[in-house]
């Protein structure tokens, strides 16, 4: 659902000229030292990135989710590092918050992670917990107004610069399974939280991930995420769901930027007296890359409208997912086909995305977890 064409377009306009402009440039410059520029930092900020999905009652902008993958698709036009860092505010970072939390915690914490003051991050995964996330073992026991939290998150991403925590604990170790988690706000800086040594990743860099610890962690009761104990799971994939959505925004715009490059590449390189993008087997590969961002496009935009309709879009969203991550791989291995040897030489730049999108297949559910989600559900709805 598009509200305002007119403030959709010059968002868009707004983000694709911050993306060119600031972003592009830097991307060498972020790959090498790991570290995103404060000043890019706060411009994020000023621009109100952190807050794209928060509701304007809270100091977002309130984005639909078409308008949300419409600005991914924008965004992700450069290293993905760019986006990761504000993306789990919009997503999996502060959405629980969002759709299950109290009005009291929207209204302490929503602000101030629209503004960027506060980032996200979202604790579920665990060192014997991946894609059986319903089997993780971090507990929450209740003392008194108090629980107390113990357990290791593993790949959490954006944990070095977060403010605070959405931890999915089992507050009930009788039941096993997802009935018994509990989500949580744990916030930085509580007495026994503490982070592991920033993980060593194939790419993103400048995204950073590493195991957060939480070692005898008392929190108020108040921070229970919507103040109801059994819920957590089914929060967390209330939030997963759109977090796929955006996952396949961002492999979608990654893989239109590569395309483009790879066709610049096949304009200006020669061989045997004229452009290489004059030989049919590379305009295949240029003709394939475009009719599977096109149909990732579609099936994105498709189900990000069936959200904003009020519809159940698991099925939907798992679809867009596996298609659009598949399909950006897909594009990255054919675009360092086509530079040939410099596709495989960092100065290029095209080695780095393909090292960087190939996260896409794994988190925020593998590929496989997506067909079995899509299976699963085909086959409770009778395949209607």
């Amino acid at each position: 659902m598009i509200r305002d064409p007119e403030t959709l377009t010059l968002l868009l306009d707004t983000i694709s000229r911050f993306v060119r402009e600031k972003l592009v440039p830097q991307e060498a410059h972020v790959g090498e030292t790991d570290q995103i520029p404060d000043d890019i930092v706060q411009d994020m900020k000023d621009m109100g990135l952190f807050g794209m999905s928060i509701p304007e009652i809270y100091g977002g902008m309130g984005l639909t989710m078409e308008e949300e993958v419409m600005a991914g698709f924008e965004v992700s036009k450069t290293s993905p590092a760019f986006r990761s860092l504000f993306a789990t505010n919009n997503g999996i970072g502060a959405q629980g918050i969002v759709i299950d939390g109290t009005e009291a915690q929207k209204q302490y914490y929503l602000p101030k992670i629209a503004t960027g003051e506060i980032i996200g991050s979202f604790a579920l995964t665990e060192p014997d917990s991946g894609s059986d996330a319903a089997s993780l073992r971090t507990t929450a026991v209740r003392d008194g107004d108090f629980y107390v939290i113990n357990g290791t998150k593993r790949y959490i991403t954006n944990a070095p610069e977060a403010g605070i925590f959405t931890v999915m604990a089992r507050t009930d170790k009788d039941r096993k399974g997802a009935s018994g988690i509990s989500a949580f706000i744990v916030e930085k800086g509580t007495p026994g939280v503490s982070l592991g040594a920033l993980d060593k990743k194939m790419g993103q860099k400048g995204a950073h991930t590493c195991d957060v610890i939480f070692d005898n962690v008392r929190i108020p009761a108040v921070n229970l995420i919507g103040g109801k104990e059994g819920v957590g799971f089914k929060t967390a994939m209330k939030v997963l769901d759109k977090g796929r959505l955006n996952i396949a925004a961002a492999s979608t715009g990654a893989a239109e930027r590569i395309l483009s490059d790879a066709l610049q590449y096949a304009r200006e390189r020669k061989q045997f007296g004229k452009p290489i993008g004059d030989f049919q087997l590379i305009q295949a590969m240029l003709a394939d890359s475009h009719a599977d961002i096109y149909a990732a496009r579609c099936m994105v935009i498709d189900a990000a409208r069936k959200r904003d309709e009020g519809r159940d879009v698991g099925t939907e969203a798992a679809c867009a997912k596996m298609f659009a991550s598949e399909m950006c791989g897909r594009v990255a291995d054919r675009a360092v086909q086509i530079f040939g040897g410099a596709g495989y030489l960092a100065e290029y730049g095209i080695e780095r995305f393909y090292r960087d999108v190939r996260l896409f297949r794994i988190y925020e559910g593998t590929t496989q977890i997506q067909q079995l989600v899509i299976a699963r559900n085909l086959l409770r709805e009778g395949g209607q």
